[in-house]
């Protein structure tokens, strides 16, 4: 990730800086409570972005890069500081380090949000036509559930 912070807008009284290993705790509580899959976090954390209100982790995204592809994972914001723009800059930032990155294809999986993604360009696609990179994820060989929707979008470069 990039090592620019981010000010988020004065409202929401948060901003974005990459993880850090001392994030650990924070992100994986922040996860537990939200409800997801904790597998490849501590491996994909150096691809971690967070938001930081107070001292306070308040939310994340990550970026598990596999080869020419990613898999956008990991996005949760505390409850506290849900509608106030804070998911929406956090997957922003992490699409932007895609393209940074001049990755093909950014992948995700959701049992919650698949209304949500479209509107950052996020497509559905079937399980057969995600590439083996991304496949060979931990999130996809089992941490997410095979229900989940899977959702694509490609990068302007591709």
């Amino acid at each position: 990730m990039t090592t620019m912070s981010t000010k988020l807008s004065s409202a929401v009284g948060a901003r974005l800086r990459p993880a850090a290993i001392t994030d650990l705790a924070a992100i994986e509580r922040l996860l537990t409570a939200s409800h997801l899959p904790l597998d490849g976090v501590p491996e994909a954390l150096a691809s971690f972005v967070v938001a930081e209100a107070n001292d306070e982790i308040v939310g994340v995204a990550g970026l598990e890069a596999c080869c020419d592809n990613a898999l956008l994972r990991s996005v949760a914001v505390a409850d506290g500081w849900r509608s106030r723009g804070v998911g929406r800059a956090l997957v922003e930032r992490v699409i932007a380090e895609a393209e940074a990155r001049r990755i093909h294809a950014l992948y995700l999986l959701t049992t919650t949000a698949e209304r949500y993604f479209p509107s950052f360009g996020f497509r559905k696609v079937g399980r057969d036509d995600v590439p083996a990179d991304i496949r060979e994820t931990g999130e996809f060989r089992g941490a997410c559930p095979a229900s989940a929707t899977v959702m694509c979008r490609r990068s302007s470069h591709a």
